[in-house]
This record gives C-alpha cells, structure tokens and sequence, in this order.
C-alpha cells in the first residue's frame, strides 16, 4: 500500500490485510516519523520544526526546542488518538501510533539536506528530495 502517513489509515488496511506499506511524505508532526523508525533525534542537537533555529543552538535555545518537543509530543497524542482507537478497533489489539508506524517496509522522504538539517536515517527511508522543484529558467 502506497500511503501517506499522516492520516495512517492506509497503514491501518496495511496491517490488516497483512501486506507491506510504503510511506511517501515530507515529514510528520512530532517526529512520529523518526521515533517510529527508532531514528536518533535528540533536542538538544536537532532543532524542532518552525523554530528557526539552527545545528549551533545556545543553551536556552536548547531549552526551548525541549520543551516544544515535550509539548508536541503532548498535542500529538491527543490529535491521534481517533487514529490509534480506530486501528485498535480495526486490529483487535491496543496500538499506539508509533507502534502503527513502525511497520512501514520503506520510507520515501521527499526533503534534502539542502533545505534540512542532516541527521542519521535507518536503512529502509529513501530519500527522494529535489522532485518538488521545477527547472531553472
């Protein structure tokens, strides 16, 4: 199943037909991408979505990116919680959302470490950055 992970139901049928997803995205809210594929992603050294900040962050900037991931991870367990009742449902099991995830067989992320910060992927994420830009005139 060619899916989008940011409404898992495509995952949600992917597991339950027993069949292997494929994840085409730019990237999830809260790092659900990065925690699901057991990616390193520290505060400390990865700046958060939306803070402008960059890979030399102060120490208060430090601060702030770990407390917007702790209030991140807290808004995101509440906007998915429909999701992770439904595949519950669906599957006849409990399942959290990074549970869900990480059954993805292979990521194609569409970013490039032009535009984002480099960070260590695993294995199975693809990168396929550059698709989006058109040809210089």
């Amino acid at each position: 199943v060619l899916t989008d992970p940011v409404v898992p139901c495509g995952q949600i049928l992917a597991l339950h037909l027993s069949i292997p997803s494929v994840f085409f995205l730019r990237g999830l809210p809260c790092s659900f991408d990065l925690q699901a594929t057991q990616c390193a992603d520290p505060p400390s050294y990865v700046p958060r979505t939306f803070t402008d900040n960059s890979d030399h962050m102060t120490f208060i900037q430090r601060v702030e990116n770990l407390f917007l991931k702790s209030a991140e991870s807290f808004l995101c367990n509440f906007a998915y919680l429909p999701f992770e009742l439904l595949a519950s449902d669906v599957l006849h099991r409990p399942v959290t959302m990074k549970e869900l995830l990480s059954h993805g067989s292979i990521w194609l992320k569409r970013m490039d470490f032009g535009f984002e910060y480099p960070m260590p992927m695993m294995p199975n994420i693809v990168y396929i950055g550059g698709i989006n830009c058109g040809k210089k005139k």
